[in-house]
């Protein structure tokens, strides 16, 4: 046993030092697959935007080369990027993976969403929507891409996340997460959400994108769009969002940092082309990416946190 204990050291033989994107891809396999084992009827949240991307890439890594053991799921207002909705059918198909659609504006149809009118932003009606398609489909776990450094609401979230069974969030009735242990026990008609991206950061994000090699849509790069400047925002021009009496329409190079309901997502003024020129104006922010880029989000602090109780994502 002695010689056991004297023989050396080889230096050559050391693991090597682990980055931060590994160590937060790590634990975002583990998420994914505890939830996979603990929970019977899952669902992914694709949108086509940046962060179902990064969980889109996560399970793969975490999955395969079998298929994802849960569908994908997308929530369409009807108001989305072209450019977004493109991309969402085009990597959906290129992985061979189930993606489901359900819209806004069928609830609207079935008289279970109503708006004041047809330019309203459509973005909190989702709510509604989804809770349709949780119902549907019976699912008993919803996994999404927020983060906790969007916003203040999205901060208090667990990863694993508990809706009642009215789809509701009570952020003073959370179950504790200590050491990583999740319970995800739920009563029928209760569901979790889960959030494997949650203590990354938008520079992570584009940081992964980057190492990764991740296609996004071309939105998210530096482009010409006509914009009209209101209320501190560039707002885009489109036939949802027309120019109001007296306000200058121009053309500005621009690009998304989130990407939603075109009725309430707003370009920045930006010359970054690569994921690299991304990285670096990030550095140097100040402004979260939705409170630079989300005319929902300027009216009320509460608000996210009152959309989020009564069943948003």
């Amino acid at each position: 046993m002695s010689a056991v204990l004297k023989r050396p050291i080889n230096a050559s033989k050391t693991l090597p030092v682990r980055s931060h994107l590994d160590w937060l891809e790590s634990e975002a396999i583990f998420i994914l697959r505890e939830l996979a084992g603990e929970c019977a009827n899952p669902v992914l949240f694709f949108s086509g935007g940046k962060d179902s991307i990064i969980l889109l890439r996560l399970a793969e890594k975490a999955f395969r080369p079998a298929r994802f053991p849960f569908p994908l799921l997308h929530i369409d207002t009807g108001h989305n990027f072209k450019e977004v909705i493109d991309f969402r059918d085009f990597r959906a198909a290129e992985l061979g993976e189930r993606l489901l659609v359900r819209s806004v504006e069928d609830s609207m149809k079935r008289g279970t969403v109503r708006l004041r009118s047809e330019l309203e932003s459509r973005n909190a009606a989702q709510s509604v929507t989804l809770l349709e398609a949780i119902g549907e489909f019976g699912f008993d776990a919803a996994i999404g891409g927020a983060r906790r450094d969007e916003e203040k609401a999205r901060a208090k979230e667990r990863v694993f996340s508990f809706r009642d069974e009215f789809g509701q969030w009570d952020p003073k009735n959370q179950r504790p997460e200590l050491w990583s242990l999740y319970n995800t026990r739920v009563h029928k008609g209760e569901h979790m959400r889960v959030f494997p991206i949650s203590n990354w950061t938008e520079m992570d994000v584009w940081q992964y994108i980057e190492r990764e090699k991740l296609a996004v849509p071309d939105i998210y790069y530096a482009h010409q769009r006509q914009v009209i400047r209101r209320k501190g925002l560039l707002v885009p021009v489109t036939p949802l969002t027309p120019p109001l009496p007296g306000e200058t329409i121009e053309e500005a190079t621009v690009r998304f940092r989130t990407v939603g309901d075109i009725t309430c997502t707003c370009p920045v003024e930006s010359t970054a082309a690569t994921p690299a020129e991304i990285i670096a104006e990030t550095a140097v922010t100040t402004i979260t990416e939705r409170g630079a880029t989300r005319m929902d989000d300027q009216t009320s602090e509460a608000s996210m946190e009152r959309r989020k109780k009564e069943g948003y994502f």
